[in-house]
């Protein structure tokens, strides 16, 4: 049986630990969809140290983990979950990276003369880096403007907005390797061949990314005053497309670009707009959006996601592949 008490008052009592620790902490007003019941224990740590010392007793005790950003992509479970949330809420800030105090290792690249490096802690949030690059005359990054979650959780998830890639605009980025007790910290420069469509290399094994470095170029004259409009455009859009009416998790599900139509004109092509299990419902404004509506459950929400994934096989022999994540 795990030892959640030793767990607490280890991380607790540890000279070097800097953030918070909680037990039973509810985890529903965590999420953008506002579901979910207690975790046993949750963690924020501050720094990489914090991380690291926080991995290794997971580790060593052998607790269940799991590492959250700002759970926007994330559906929390209806029963308490008997584990460690993970969370880098307070491991945030966004800052100018000097372009000579990039790794050694690194191979010359030939910067222009208004290229601007942003570094970014994983924990940051996406609306963060917006403002930042609004104060700071940058351009490259207003397609995000008004993305809920983290700096981390975008690019685990390789986030999409109006048609450009968080990778589009990725420079480096660092990240720690759990599947080694030590928990060491790597850096690397992108490689396109690891990014894709809602795809990045801290999917599917033991990364957590910890930095992630936009390479962002500084606009001047009236040239800079756009970086401000066109931020607020997007923003706009996803409030005149009912993003923020309900609590939800934003798309649900992954588009197919081989197949063709977007997964919520699939749904919508179904009739199922509208629809509703429980206290959630498949928003009756987007086909691709599952809203709280009254109390919903992860089980309505799964229910709902069984339902559009059997009725789109049925009526087009295609399956639709879920981007949230149900812990």
């Amino acid at each position: 049986m795990e030892d959640f008490s030793s767990f607490v008052t280890y991380i607790k009592n540890h000279d070097n630990f800097k953030g918070t620790i909680t037990e039973n902490e509810a985890l529903a007003q965590k999420s953008t969809f506002k579901i979910g019941a207690n975790a046993r224990v949750f963690v924020a740590p501050e720094d990489y140290y914090s991380f690291q010392l926080t991995l290794r007793r997971i580790l060593a005790q052998k607790l269940p983990f799991f590492i959250v950003g700002g759970a926007s992509n994330l559906v929390f479970p209806d029963d308490d979950f008997q584990g460690v949330i993970l969370s880098s809420r307070n491991f945030s800030d966004a800052m100018i990276f000097p372009k000579g105090d990039l790794p050694e290792d690194f191979e010359a690249y030939n910067f222009q003369k208004d290229d601007v490096l942003v570094t970014c802690f994983a924990g940051t949030p996406m609306a963060q880096l917006v403002d930042f690059c609004i104060k700071n005359d940058l351009t490259g990054a207003e397609e995000f403007a008004g993305l809920p979650g983290t700096v981390g959780g975008a690019a685990f998830m390789n986030a999409r907005c109006f048609e450009k890639s968080l990778s589009d605009i990725i420079f480096y980025y660092t990240w720690m390797d759990y599947s080694d007790p030590d928990i060491p910290l790597h850096h690397e420069r992108i490689n396109p061949a690891d990014w894709d469509y809602k795809k990045s290399p801290f999917q599917n094994n033991n990364r957590f990314v910890t930095t992630v470095t936009f390479l962002l170029k500084r606009l001047h004259g009236d040239a800079k005053m756009q970086i401000a409009k066109n931020s607020r455009k997007y923003t706009l859009e996803r409030l005149e497309k009912g993003h923020f009416k309900y609590p939800s998790a934003g798309s649900v599900f992954k588009n197919n670009h081989d197949f063709g139509a977007p997964s919520g004109k699939l749904i919508d092509q179904c009739g199922l707009k509208g629809t509703q299990i429980g206290g959630a419902q498949i928003a009756p404004f987007h086909g691709n959006f599952i809203i709280n509506v009254e109390n919903a459950r992860a089980s309505d929400v799964k229910a709902l996601v069984e339902l559009a994934q059997k009725k789109v096989k049925e009526k087009f022999g295609f399956q639709l592949e879920t981007e949230i994540i149900f812990l």
